[in-house]
Parts: structure tokens; C-alpha cells; sequence
């Protein structure tokens, strides 16, 4: 079994991104909601979600903008929010550990 590492470099955040949107986009809850906004844009939305965590994690400042106003207009609801935050720390937790992993997932 490999041991866990921390978040260190962009590789570590595509993983991150792709393998928790992968599960986003495959669940009962959520699957619906984020393939019906996002519909054929993914590979643009996970470059734009690359580059916020790679601004948050390892200041490397490459996202500009603010994260909100496109999101406060989702039709979601709390069991949205709780469900994904269970799926982004189950994400965080399977594939790393450390102080930049503790980080993203205080910032998710």
C-alpha cells in the first residue's frame, strides 16, 4: 500500500479535482444539478478549478475572480452543501494527507 503525501504540486491538484468532480458527476445527489449547469463545459470548469486550488494551496497565483457569485445562484439546498463536503473530504482523505490536504479540506 502507498504511503499518503501531502499536496506539493499541480499534478497533485488535477488529481484532486478530477477524481472529486469524477465522483461529483457520478452521484445520486449531485450528478444531476452539476451536469446540468456545466453540460459540455467540464474540461473548462476543471482547468478554472485547477487553477483556484493551485492559488489557495500553493500560492501559485493563477486564479483571479471570486468563487461566489456563480455558485449562490445553484439550486442547492444544505443536504447539497453536506453532501459535497462528506465527498471532497472522503476525496482529500483517499488520496493524501498532511498540512496542505488539512487545508483543502477547511477550504472546501
Amino acid at each position: 500500500m502507498n504511503k499518503l503525501t501531502d499536496i506539493q504540486t499541480l499534478d497533485d491538484i488535477k488529481l484532486l479535482v478530477n477524481s472529486f468532480y469524477g465522483k461529483i458527476r457520478q452521484d445520486e445527489l449531485l450528478g444531476s444539478i452539476f451536469n446540468g449547469i456545466i453540460k459540455d463545459k467540464w474540461p473548462q470548469h476543471l482547468e478554472k478549478m485547477y487553477r483556484f486550488w493551485q492559488t489557495i494551496l500553493l500560492e501559485e497565483h493563477t486564479y483571479s475572480g471570486s468563487p461566489f457569485p456563480p455558485h449562490k445562484q445553484l439550486p442547492v439546498e444544505k443536504k447539497h452543501f453536506n453532501r459535497w463536503m462528506e465527498i471532497f473530504t472522503e476525496t482529500v482523505d483517499s488520496l493524501f494527507t498532511g498540512k496542505l490536504a488539512d487545508e483543502a479540506k477547511l477550504r472546501g
